[in-house]
């Protein structure tokens, strides 16, 4: 199973965390970003949209950071990571979409700006950040986790950017109930960590 990853990309990240986690190994294929490579062959034709990560699992060919989580839990991590049951099953997909729209829009693309100089609105990011902090807070002072009372990949879906929140000038000091749960996701058997998350 191959992984076209980028060490300094959250979403790369989410994949090898869980993977490491669930004690599946994968084999990586670092691409050079900033060479461009991922809008050239092989990684082009196996995401057309030029985006990492990309999975190649013998013919099964994905790309998108979420998805690729939910075909590794269901494939390789049982009930436990991603549960087949309808409320339960989408209390973790929830956390998913949430991690795409608000965490991405957020303190990942505020890492963007500060980090690697995309041309990004600012200010938008800090008020996106500013809205989803406080309702992660809150949500996490009557929980250890994000849902169902263990870790899913709903909290492997959230951690990443929020853990790397201060990289792009996004303070987490202020919420306590995020840096515990952020210390949750550390303690966890087989944990990984990447360049900001350390």
């Amino acid at each position: 199973m191959k992984l076209y990853d980028l060490t300094l990309s959250g979403n790369c990240y989410k994949v090898r965390l869980l993977a490491a986690l669930i004690g599946l190994p994968l084999e990586l294929v670092p691409v050079d970003f900033l060479a461009g490579d991922h809008k050239r062959a092989p990684v082009i034709e196996l995401n057309p949209l030029g985006q990492l990560p990309a999975l190649e699992d013998g013919a099964v060919v994905l790309r998108d950071s979420q998805a690729i989580l939910v075909y590794l839990a269901r494939k390789h991590g049982g009930e436990a990571w991603l549960p087949t049951e309808p409320e339960p099953l989408a209390r973790v997909m929830q956390w998913l979409s949430t991690a795409a729209n608000e965490v991405q829009h957020g303190p990942a693309d505020a890492r963007l700006v500060d980090k690697f100089g995309l041309p990004l609105d600012k200010p938008s990011t800090l008020r996106t950040s500013d809205f989803i902090l406080p309702l992660l807070d809150r949500h996490l002072a009557t929980r250890d986790w994000l849902e169902l009372g263990r870790p899913t990949i709903a909290d492997i879906a959230v951690f990443p950017y929020v853990a790397l929140a201060p990289e792009g000038g996004v303070s987490l000091d202020g919420y306590a109930h995020i840096n515990r749960w952020i210390a949750r996701i550390k303690a966890l058997p087989g944990y990984v960590a990447m360049p900001g998350t350390e």
